[in-house]
């Protein structure tokens, strides 16, 4: 079952036609996060970074678009699927309605709510092998957009495509001046030394929650120096560790970069640190 502004439909009923501004000219916004027994895993982490969004891309916000309200459309979509007891992926999609050419006729919005199982209840560290490489054929760019979580990723697609066909597990993307910004789905950290750095956002990534959410734990930790900073490709062939991370997955180590290979040790010591910081959200 699917959430359509409210009202509940099976997976295969059609309500979106040519007309849709989100698949015309990806005019839209999404939020993929977790749900565990009936609760959303940093909830209002993501709904005030939709709520910014919204607001940056002109979007008209409903006077009903309270964080409370949306977590009740979402949870009774969880439930329809009968996953309120369940580990979750939930994505709450939002997009402008239909009308107009790149000029819309109206900022009023739609809404739709997906609700998929999860394998495991809690943030897991995955220790099988992942291999990472650059993507060169195309880059970020550093503005604000590049920030939002939008429904225009043309780029992590084909990058994913790539990644497939040379037998790799994820990519690292560019900004046009040649510097590390993300992972294709999600916030990269690097590890040298007991010193932790992430890419800034003004370099172009992602404003990620888990991101927000590991910054403000390293911050606490005295057994390590964490700084937000220009990462550079030279840098990751130095590195003790590179790991990827996301309010889906957690956090996801690499494994392997080109000659390269990689320990898990700080990653490990985090995980749980984060499964803290969830459970008390």
């Amino acid at each position: 079952m699917i959430n359509y502004n409210g009202n509940l439909l099976a997976e295969n009923t059609p309500f979106l036609d040519h007309r849709n501004r989100g698949l015309r000219y990806g005019d839209g916004l999404f939020e993929a996060m977790r749900a565990l027994n009936g609760k959303l895993i940093f909830w209002e982490d993501h709904y005030l970074r939709l709520m910014a969004s919204m607001r940056i891309l002109r979007m008209e916000i409903p006077m009903n678009f309270t964080m409370e309200f949306l977590e009740e459309r979402i949870m009774e979509t969880v439930e329809a699927n009968g996953l309120d007891r369940a580990p979750a992926r939930v994505r709450l999609t939002v997009y402008r309605n239909d009308g107009g050419r790149y000029l819309p006729e109206s900022n009023d919005i739609s809404y739709i709510i997906e609700a998929d199982p999860l394998a495991e209840p809690f943030y897991v560290l995955d220790g099988t092998p992942y291999e990472v490489d650059l993507y060169k054929d195309f880059y970020v760019n550093k503005d604000m957009l590049s920030n939002l979580k939008t429904n225009n990723k043309v780029l992590n697609v084909v990058g994913s495509i790539f990644a497939e066909e040379n037998g790799l597990q994820n990519c690292l993307l560019l900004n046009g001046d040649k510097q590390v910004v993300e992972a294709l789905n999600g916030n990269i950290f690097v590890v040298k030394d007991g010193h932790i750095k992430t890419p800034p956002l003004e370099h172009g990534c992602l404003d990620g929650i888990l991101r927000k959410k590991l910054i403000a734990i390293l911050k606490k930790l005295e057994e390590y120096s964490f700084e937000e900073g220009a990462v550079s490709p030279f840098e990751l062939q130095k590195a003790d560790e590179l790991f990827i991370t996301n309010s889906v997955v957690g956090i996801r180590p690499v494994s392997k970069y080109r000659k390269k290979q990689y320990h898990t040790t700080v990653a490990q010591d985090l995980v749980g640190k984060l499964n803290a910081n969830a459970r008390l959200a």
